[in-house]
């Protein structure tokens, strides 16, 4: 490329990026998604068709009530006359479709024509239907879409054009996605991109801006306060402590759920510590715990932390696995392990005595257990609101409930910030009562005199 042509373009995108930054100024979400519309004009866009014929898909991690969603949305599409196809493991198939070779997209291996016998008696099941997975389409090669100017990239939005062809290959008038932050994202951008698209947020992390509880995290804290449960009679039988890892990545809901229903004597969650977690400051805390416990005669207890303490750890002490997502894998941080190791050294050169001190991670069996009633409903509901926004052409809308489990529709544009595409989470808030709660039914360590 010529330096003259080089520093045309160059000015070209500057002055596109100073522009989309104007528009991120207004104040309305729609009129800023009006705006970026209008610089997509160019882009690849949705070739729509008026079949009555729907799309599902579920991404990302399972969650008890998924089955029920899709149950519930099918079954009203059905009664309709809709045709319901649904994609399995997620994106996985759509993003890799090949428009040149379209017969390699196999009915019964890629997909399946939803029927009556197919979507009754699933609600009560654990575990996706149509499966799931993690692939995402906005990241091609390690590169992620993170603005507008990267919706007009062919070679950043390849695999999100890739479902684009599939779904027009497939003739879907409109597309059901089940899944996460992550998978709002991806909606979000099938919608700036043309698709008709409506999401159904799915967490048991129940951090979800927009919902006030998200299918299958009443269910997932039951099965692990079940757990829970046991280790309290183990770890009092055997005087020793435990340390349990608990899903949550971003916020502590999980956690605390979890610890309040199961009764751990202390759970703690990623707003509690703030933005950087202080290990030693969290050790000096359980081995104060623990002293303070042994006072009364109880040499024993279990600790819940979230996974999510992960990213709140020094950078150099952070993991670098990364996921599709950008998103740190906890796993191969084992943070609960590095705690329990640390906790149990400090206590005994404090001491001189020995201390039994084990870990364990609870929380990832719980996302394909049976659901509950509540959950059922939920799910089932959201599955009904989904339905409801298509039939009424209410697309790029967010499913949610109020009071009665009322349908309520939230905008995309106000789950994302358009500034940078990241989603809002809705974290514990250490001022409200649910956290004060938790902390109430710790072990009241102002019981024991310093």
């Amino acid at each position: 490329m010529s330096r003259s042509k080089e520093s045309t373009n160059s000015k070209k995108v500057n002055k596109e990026k100073a522009h989309e930054k104007s528009i991120l100024a207004s104040s309305s979400c729609e009129d800023k998604e009006k705006e970026l519309k209008k610089v997509l004009s160019k882009a690849r866009k949705y070739h729509g068709t008026m079949q009555k014929r729907v799309g599902m898909l579920f991404s990302g991690g399972p969650a008890p009530g998924g089955n029920a969603v899709i149950s519930g949305a099918a079954l009203q599409f059905l009664n309709d006359g809709w045709e319901v196809i649904g994609f399995f493991k997620g994106y996985e198939h759509l993003a890799s479709f090949d428009r040149n070779n379209p017969r390699r997209f196999i009915e019964g291996t890629h997909f399946k024509r939803l029927n009556y016998e197919d979507v009754t008696k699933i609600r009560q099941e654990g575990g996706i239907s149509i499966k799931t997975s993690r692939t995402n389409p906005s990241n091609v090669n390690g590169s992620t879409v993170q603005n507008v100017q990267d919706l007009l990239d062919p070679r950043k939005s390849a695999k999100l054009y890739n479902v684009m062809d599939a779904l027009e290959f497939m003739g879907v008038h409109a597309l059901i996605s089940i899944g996460g932050d992550d998978t709002l994202k991806t909606a979000y951008y099938l919608h700036l991109l043309g698709l008709p698209v409506v999401h159904v947020p799915k967490t048991i992390d129940n951090d979800y801006y927009g919902i006030p509880w998200t299918f299958g995290y009443f269910t997932a804290i039951e099965a692990a306060r079940q757990q829970i449960k046991v280790y309290n009679q183990e770890a009092m039988t055997t005087d020793c402590w435990w340390i349990l890892e608990l899903m949550g990545r971003k916020t502590g809901w999980y956690t605390l759920g979890a610890g309040i229903s199961g009764e751990a004597v202390r759970m703690i969650g990623p707003e509690e510590v703030g933005d950087h977690l202080e290990m030693d400051n969290l050790v000096d805390d359980l081995i104060s715990l623990i002293l303070k416990r042994e006072k009364v005669g109880k040499r024993y207890g279990v600790v819940l932390v979230s996974e999510g303490l992960v990213d709140r750890l020094a950078d150099e002490d952070k993991p670098k696995v990364m996921d599709d997502h950008g998103n740190i894998n906890f796993s191969e941080a084992k943070f609960g392990l590095q705690l329990r190791n640390k906790v149990k050294k400090a206590y005994e050169e404090k001491t001189g005595k020995k201390i039994s001190i084990k870990s364990e991670t609870v929380g990832y069996t719980t996302r394909c257990t049976e659901p509950s009633a509540f959950d059922i409903l939920l799910g089932s509901q959201l599955g009904m609101g989904a339905f409801r926004f298509i039939w009424g052409k209410q697309f790029g809308h967010m499913v949610s409930v109020g009071d009665n489990l009322e349908i309520k529709a939230v905008p995309f544009c106000s789950l994302i910030d358009l500034d940078n595409f990241r989603t809002r989470l809705r974290y514990v808030p250490v001022d409200g009562d649910f956290y004060k709660l938790a902390k109430s039914l710790e072990f009241r360590r102002q019981y024991v005199d310093d």
